[in-house]
């Protein structure tokens, strides 16, 4: 099971739905497993606006992967210098000399630089590491849900449908 799936999961529980401890689920006696996916960074910035990322947060520090973890969502980035970068470029109005230029070109490159080893580290945790054995539990009824062969089973017992 990824943990980008985990992200999105809750506890089926009646009496749960209306708890915020119900949400995310937490692990317990996981497996870790890694399976290498091809890094494709356009689906990783349109999933990000989705992840909830304190959730996240929890589940990679419960995990031991709180390192690949940005303190803050990528996707919440404020992004008002490139665009006002990209709108130069289009309009192609050059009011700088040209050592500003360059020195503003490679700010420009470390930053695409460090953008792309964020978005591979987030690939790296949510796409690539999954859970191969172990139990889900709910923060507010305690309920396990069993993953086996990275499977989650969510069915319940009757007595708590």
């Amino acid at each position: 099971m990824k943990l980008l799936t985990t992200n999105f999961l809750t506890c089926a529980v009646k009496a749960c739905k209306s708890s915020s401890a119900s949400f995310p689920l937490h692990f317990k006696d996981a497996v870790l497993e890694r399976t290498e996916i091809e890094f494709n960074p356009l689906f990783i910035q349109n999933i990000l606006p989705r992840v909830n990322w304190e959730a996240l947060t929890v589940t990679a520090t419960e995990l031991g992967l709180q390192a690949m973890v940005p303190e803050k969502n990528p996707a919440e980035f404020d992004d008002v210098d490139v665009e006002a970068d990209h709108e130069m470029d289009v309009e192609g109005v050059d009011d700088k000399p040209d050592q500003e230029q360059q020195g503003g070109s490679a700010q420009k490159e470390a930053r695409r630089e460090m953008d792309e080893d964020v978005l591979k580290k987030l690939h790296t945790l949510l796409l690539e590491t999954g859970v191969s054995e172990g139990k889900l539990v709910c923060g507010n009824c305690g309920f396990e849900y069993p993953i086996k062969e990275g499977v989650g089973n969510f069915l319940l017992p009757a007595h708590l449908v």
